[in-house]
């Protein structure tokens, strides 16, 4: 059976973006998955002096040899000032100096959600952009927004949401089991 990796672009210990991408894992139905923190990683902030100071941290390498595999990816990312969070994009920038294509060419389903109306609506568009550089493909979107009033009692209640998420799951789960 496939096998995919989800996780959220976010530290916090009450991610909203780690609700939402484990609420949709557990809704696979063909395809078996992990799910990771990035709590778990020890990496300290990328820039060129650290990289030729100390190298690329362990975790990092870790990490980005784990990405070989797995057959897909679903991300929630957490959107700070209309971007990445900086955990994220540290990570992202970590493991692009090991492997530029980070998403192997295969399947991504991401996702944001936001406790406003917007939904992450900004930082899906800049992964949009970003990630097929990075060797993601297909790319498949979701936007939960206003997330308290549509997330309760882990899963999402709003049925049109859900449904819109189901659609993409389902196309998600197709690639990657293809």
């Amino acid at each position: 059976m496939k096998k995919i990796l989800a996780f959220a672009g976010s530290t916090s210990s009450t991610s909203i973006n780690k609700q939402l991408v484990t609420f949709t894992a557990k809704s696979l139905t063909k395809t078996n998955f992990d799910i990771i923190d990035f709590r778990d990683f020890t990496v300290p902030m990328y820039s060129e002096d650290e990289q030729k100071e100390n190298g690329i941290p362990e975790d990092i390498v870790n990490f980005s040899k784990s990405l070989d595999t797995y057959d897909g990816f679903m991300v929630s990312l957490a959107e700070h000032n209309g971007s990445y969070a900086a955990a994220f994009k540290n990570i992202f920038d970590w493991c692009s100096v090991v492997n530029g294509k980070i998403f192997r060419e295969k399947p991504v389903l991401l996702m944001a959600t936001s406790p406003g109306a917007m939904g992450g609506r900004f930082v899906l568009a800049a992964a949009e952009q970003r990630f097929p550089r990075h060797a993601a493909k297909p790319i498949f979107t979701f936007s939960l927004p206003t997330f308290s009033e549509n997330f309760k009692e882990d899963k999402i209640t709003n049925t049109e949401l859900l449904a819109s998420l189901q659609e993409q799951l389902a196309q998600f789960e197709n690639a990657v089991n293809q």
